[in-house]
């Protein structure tokens, strides 16, 4: 039995993991939102950063040498993890390295995930690690690395591979898989037209997560193979795993929670339905993903700002805010706010009436707006008496209006500049 600490799972096995963050990813589904940054550096939960999960999941399960492999537009995200994650002791062998596209093995950018860790081989080489945790940096969740870790090492698998149960009707947006009894993977489709169901689970398909362990010689070599192959796209998903399947050990594990948390939570946060129905997830009485868990934080830069202000408090012109979370910095003047999450340092000026709604840091809304089901980026201003998510049409001609009829609004649509930092 390996040793355990509060329940996890923090060994040898974690002190001789690197992980790899893939952060590099454009994001397009999410349409104006990745146009100035990277998908794992879109706001989320009120405070955070999409990324802040995957790296908070490493600091809690005692991974602490981690990479985040950068490249489209990652100026934002950069800048995110050099203020919020820079306090790990670089002196004790514990670091989150920054490691952009640098073109260090071939003359092009990354061509796909496993071409982003194989132009890193060098780096790699360097910490020398026993295994090599890679982990998408687009999704929401907690989850305890070190069980996978331990997972991996018991049933001496070449590869493990995160896995978890989604509608069959879902299931064509990820790379689906078959287990046998032995939970040994024996067909991998990435991405399928018509996914393979669960055996007894007829509406469920087993769907990769994106996270894999792997036996660092194994890793190099399977990279190293997949180099050569000129027909290859140079995804892990696509090419590495199903070109794995009848040669390698390859092992599902499926997704557990932290022993803190007891109901199942993950969010592939990649459509602007998707992010604005897991934003406002979190505002109900009980979310099944817990921001106030004091065992498994989540970390983050956090801004030095003031406390939230609700002003004025007459019939007409109440500052007031339900069944809503609201970040420090924040100023409701004399504004109602219903089902709604505000980020840092927006404020809401008199007589608006916001509902269902998701807005980022610095925006300003002006007097008399009405705003429904809406997701309003960065640094927005929003003129008075503006009416979003009222007149579809009128909102189809401004803004950019999603399949479930979510309202984004970002600077451009609204004819002003983006802000300097994303």
């Amino acid at each position: 039995m390996l040793p355990q600490n509060s329940g996890r799972f923090v060994s040898r096995l974690t002190r001789e993991t690197l992980a790899l963050v893939l952060a590099g990813g454009r994001g397009t589904r999410l349409k104006q939102l990745t146009a100035w940054r990277a998908k794992p550096a879109v706001p989320f939960g009120g405070k955070f950063r999409i990324i802040d999960f995957p790296l908070s999941n490493c600091l809690n399960s005692g991974i602490r040498r981690v990479g985040v492999v950068t490249q489209y537009k990652a100026h934002s995200l950069i800048r995110h993890i050099q203020l919020g994650w820079g306090f790990l002791r670089g002196e004790s062998g514990e670091f989150v390295e920054l490691l952009p596209a640098q073109q260090r093995i071939e003359t092009s950018w990354y061509a796909g995930t496993a071409d982003a860790v194989l132009q890193n081989l060098d780096i790699i080489r360097s910490h020398n690690p026993t295994y090599v945790l890679i982990l998408a940096g687009d999704h929401v969740y907690k989850m305890d690395y070190g069980t996978m870790l331990a997972e991996h090492v018991e049933q001496d698998a070449d590869i493990t591979v995160g896995c978890i149960e989604v509608p069959i009707e879902d299931a064509s947006a990820f790379g689906v898989m078959t287990m046998n009894e032995d939970r040994r993977i024996v067909k991998f489709e990435e991405k399928p037209s018509d996914p393979s169901p669960m055996p007894g689970k007829p509406g469920h398909a087993l769907a990769s997560m994106g996270i894999y362990v792997f036996r660092t010689e194994v890793l190099f070599e399977e990279l190293l193979r997949d180099q050569a192959e000129t027909s290859s796209s140079h995804d892990f998903g696509k090419d590495i795993i199903p070109g794995m399947l009848s040669r390698r050990r390859i092992i599902g594990f499926p997704f557990r929670n932290p022993v803190t948390d007891g109901q199942a939570y993950w969010r592939d946060v990649g459509t602007v339905d998707s992010l604005w129905e897991a934003n406002l997830e979190l505002i109900g009485v009980s979310p099944v993903l817990n921001l106030y868990d004091k065992e498994w934080p989540i970390w983050t830069y956090q801004e030095q700002v003031p406390p939230a202000k609700f002003v004025f408090d007459d019939p007409n012109r109440r500052g007031a805010a339900v069944n809503s979370m609201v970040a420090g910095g924040c100023i409701v003047s004399g504004a109602q706010l219903t089902r709604s999450m505000l980020f840092s340092r927006v404020r809401i000026h008199s007589y608006s009436d916001i509902q269902d709604s998701v807005i980022h840091p610095d925006v300003e809304v002006g007097r008399n707006c009405t705003i429904r089901k809406a997701l309003i980026d960065r640094g927005c201003i929003i003129p008075p008496g503006t009416r979003i998510g009222i007149n579809p049409e009128e909102d189809r001609a401004r803004f950019h209006v999603s399949e479930k009829g979510v309202v984004l609004v970002t600077p451009e649509m609204l004819g002003q500049d983006y802000p300097h930092v994303s």
